[in-house]
């Protein structure tokens, strides 16, 4: 396989790599050890290694589940404190194996290495990396096994970096080390046209824009954390996503660059998500500073909006709508009835927490015409009513009801010739 650091005829050019593992990686002692098995060949090419990884396989939501034993609502900071054990374990664990393979090795926690990180608990932002004992290590030879999801504030609090965070730690340390290449180790062999277990006749990508991959995260695709997408496009990272399991191909490559081949599709992926509410305000009164009036308590709140939606005003008043996550439906639901219908007029909240989002994903969008009828076209086929339409310069976003997700992404996948075996349809 040829895709890992330069080769110049026969000969390998050392490089700088930073490796991340994920939960199913790490899941027990002897995928711990094949771990070490891989991070061996890597070294033995003569590379200076990195190693991030999280905890195992539901380690941290059996220690969430610990948590709310005791405190129905965890105190954030004593969450940090206890979630963050999860992948101290596996670090310790993998450099063990990597020692008992003859290999040097040496284990820092997020607050060892000094990943600083502001105090948002339980979702903190990384804010600076001192590399400078990484560097120490690796010029002494030794393999560096850091934890991932894991930072700590400058007061020393253990802070942790929320759902999928050690994606974002490996892209940060690749960052800070000026890595050549940082390479996501998964349960998958790469990025997919849309989730195989969903079409089984998606296709693996061998290369996807940053662009496309950072709509393709943000719009509900589970290979990459966001955050760690974002990072990876600010520094200029060198991103690749692989399987822990095999080794029969290249995964897939995050790009700069926009493919120009000619036979590039139109559309590189679909991306979905169930994890969406809906809230409308129904009755609004219709003047300047309304929206404002809505969406600023709910800011207020720590609740993300995603999309919105405001009809045109008819006798006075107007409908607005917006989307959450799931998980804070409730919340902002007991928001709008008990403070902003009262504060702005309104007569009538509505919520529904059954619905999800499919988008199309391609930066060929910006050069052709017709996919967003084409898009709406094959869900009036298949009797799909569509509740909410977000657009941007490569992307297509629509609402639609929950028990239609995945009848709607076979649908878009076929008819935008995705499928493996499938010519694209025309029109």
């Amino acid at each position: 396989m040829g895709f890992f650091p330069a080769q110049i005829g026969l000969q390998t050019v050392m490089a700088l790599i930073v490796q991340k593992y994920g939960g199913t990686s790490v899941a027990n002692p002897e995928r711990i050890k094949k771990v070490a098995e891989r991070v061996a060949r890597f070294r033995a090419q003569g590379h200076q290694l990195v190693v991030v990884v999280s905890a195992m396989s539901g380690e941290t939501d059996r220690l969430i589940k610990l948590a709310k034993e005791i405190q129905a609502q965890p105190d954030p900071r004593e969450l940090d404190v206890m979630i963050s054990t999860g992948e101290q374990v596996t670090i310790g664990m993998l450099a063990m194996a990597l020692i008992e393979r003859g290999i040097p090795a040496k284990s820092y926690t997020g607050s060892q290495v000094r990943i600083l990180t502001d105090e948002a608990h339980t979702k903190a932002r990384i804010l600076e990396i001192d590399e400078q004992r990484m560097r120490a290590d690796l010029d002494a030879g030794k393999v560096v096994v850091v934890a991932g999801f894991q930072g700590s504030t400058e007061e020393g609090d253990i802070t942790t970096l929320g759902r999928g965070g050690s994606d974002t730690t490996g892209v940060a340390l690749a960052a800070a080390l000026k890595a050549d290449e940082c390479q996501i180790y998964t349960d998958v062999d790469g990025v997919y046209t849309t989730d195989p277990r969903i079409v089984p006749e998606a296709r693996r990508l061998e290369t996807i824009t940053f662009e496309e991959m950072l709509e393709m995260a943000s719009l509900g695709s589970k290979v990459l954390q966001i955050r760690s997408v974002e990072f990876a496009g600010k520094y200029k990272v060198k991103l690749r996503v692989l399987s822990s399991f095999e080794d029969k191909n290249d995964g897939t490559l995050i790009t700069f660059e926009e493919n120009t081949n000619m036979e590039q599709p139109i559309i590189s992926g679909i991306a979905f998500n169930r994890d969406e509410a809906k809230l409308s305000l129904l009755g609004v009164p219709d003047r300047p500073g309304i929206a404002y009036g809505i969406l600023a308590p709910v800011g207020q709140a720590n609740v993300d909006v995603d999309m919105i939606i405001q009809n045109i005003g008819v006798d006075g008043s107007t409908d607005f709508s917006f989307t959450v996550h799931r998980n804070d439906y409730q919340k902002t639901l007991d928001l709008l009835n008990n403070t902003i219908k009262p504060e702005t007029g309104a007569r009538e909240v509505r919520g529904d927490n059954k619905i999800c989002k499919v988008s199309l994903v391609g930066v060929g969008m910006r050069s052709h015409a017709g996919v967003a009828s084409k898009m709406f076209k094959t869900l009036s086929e298949e009797g799909i009513n569509i509740q909410m339409i977000s657009t941007s310069e490569i992307k297509i976003s629509v609402v639609i009801d929950e028990k239609y997700m995945e009848l709607a992404v076979r649908a878009l996948h076929k008819a935008f010739g995705l499928d493996s075996a499938t010519p694209p349809a025309k029109g």
